[in-house]
């Protein structure tokens, strides 16, 4: 009774344009769900869909000490009918994790694995989200077995095929990171993508310490995007700790050979390139746009990937120059709040995204930003405008 008191409040402030500093401590946005630490379980991963009837498809994973991500880690589904301003529980899935939501032949999709480090798993969902198939072989949803990494990253069309990133992650280092290599799966478009036969599984491109000068400690989350010249591009989170500046790794894919090659002077500097992030062409501009976590200058002291207190909108015209447009969200704290994970979507001439969350709540707000509490739902308007 008390959570639906508070989001009937939320649902008034959004209805009437109330904004953030009016309203005290609630998160920006449209709260989608809320998790207090004292559950001992963390929001992760969120995704966000559009159906071809118009209605949103969120979803985010659980993690953290309660939680079973390394056994069979839980998967929650929300739906909203009215352009995201409600949302409702609709579905919860056992055994799925970092996974990102598509829709591809009128049929939604999620993505990822069955577990922190496991198998890549694909289920399909006919009913807008409410129930899903099992993915128990590789005729149904089965396509990789092993240990991989990856999270709420984008899918692509192009040239007659799907394209989605993955980490490779059965490697003889298991420190986080080291263990991380580089690779592609693709599978013709036309084909039923349930069946891991259709899939191929590219080379993969191990950890190399040596890149950056040494600086370089793992490169992860990786987005696949073509190039204005036709070519596919896998673009990865660098992790750099010790370096102020961000990075992007842009490896290059063969589309004929379904390989992928690096050179160690292909990477980018990219404002918020050392969190997770998602790039996505825009037709009407001929633009890339992506969502990052652009560390301000009063954080410069800090380590680059732990600050996500604040939202950038960046722009490019060939993917190696980034300008920041304008900042979308943006807290004053870095250790306790976070807009983090962003995925999003354009509807029209408007962006559309779901954040991981940490933010103050009744129990003092979240265990740290890292450790998200909420899961929320928010639009950018006029993004070509700003």
């Amino acid at each position: 009774m008390k959570k639906t008191l508070l989001l009937s409040f939320i649902f008034f402030l959004h209805l009437f344009g109330i904004t953030e500093a009016q309203t005290g401590n609630l998160p920006p946005g449209v709260i989608i769900n809320h998790m207090p630490k004292s559950t001992g379980k963390y929001v992760g991963s969120p995704a966000i869909c559009i159906l071809p009837n118009g209605d949103y498809v969120a979803s985010h994973d659980e993690f953290g000490p309660a939680s079973t991500e390394y056994k069979s880690a839980v998967t929650n589904i929300f739906s909203s009918t009215d352009k995201g301003n409600t949302w409702n529980k609709i579905a919860r899935i056992e055994g799925q994790f970092w996974s990102n939501l598509f829709v591809h032949n009128n049929v939604l999709y999620i993505m990822g694995t069955n577990k922190h480090h496991g198998n890549v798993v694909l289920r399909k969902s006919t009913d807008g989200g409410r129930t899903w198939s099992t993915p128990y072989d590789t005729s149904h949803g089965l396509i990789l077995e092993g240990e991989y990494h990856t999270a709420p990253v984008p899918v692509l069309i192009h040239k007659g095929r799907i394209w989605r990133a993955v980490e490779y992650a059965t490697a003889k280092s298991t420190r986080w990171g080291e263990r991380y290599s580089a690779a592609m799966l693709s599978a013709p478009a036309k084909s039923d993508l349930m069946n891991a036969k259709n899939w191929t599984f590219s080379n993969v491109l191990s950890y190399d310490s040596t890149y950056l000068d040494g600086n370089f400690k793992a490169w992860l989350e990786g987005n696949v995007v073509v190039t204005k010249e036709g070519k596919i591009m896998d673009m990865l989170r660098v992790h750099t700790p010790k370096l102020s500046e961000e990075y992007s790794a842009v490896v290059e894919v063969n589309s004929k050979e379904e390989k992928v090659r690096f050179n160690p002077e292909d990477f980018i500097r990219m404002p918020g390139a050392s969190k997770k992030f998602t790039i996505r062409y825009d037709i009407t501009s001929d633009r890339y746009y992506s969502l990052v976590n652009y560390v301000k200058e009063e954080f410069y002291s800090m380590q680059t990937d732990k600050v996500r207190n604040t939202v950038a909108l960046i722009v490019s015209d060939d993917l190696k120059k980034w300008d920041i447009i304008s900042i979308v969200l943006d807290h004053p704290d870095p250790k306790y709040h976070a807009f983090q994970y962003i995925d999003w979507l354009f509807e029209g001439n408007d962006i559309i995204f779901v954040s991981r969350t940490a933010f103050d709540d009744e129990e003092g707000g979240a265990k740290a930003a890292h450790d998200a509490n909420y899961l929320t739902f928010h639009r950018v308007p006029d993004f070509r405008k700003k």
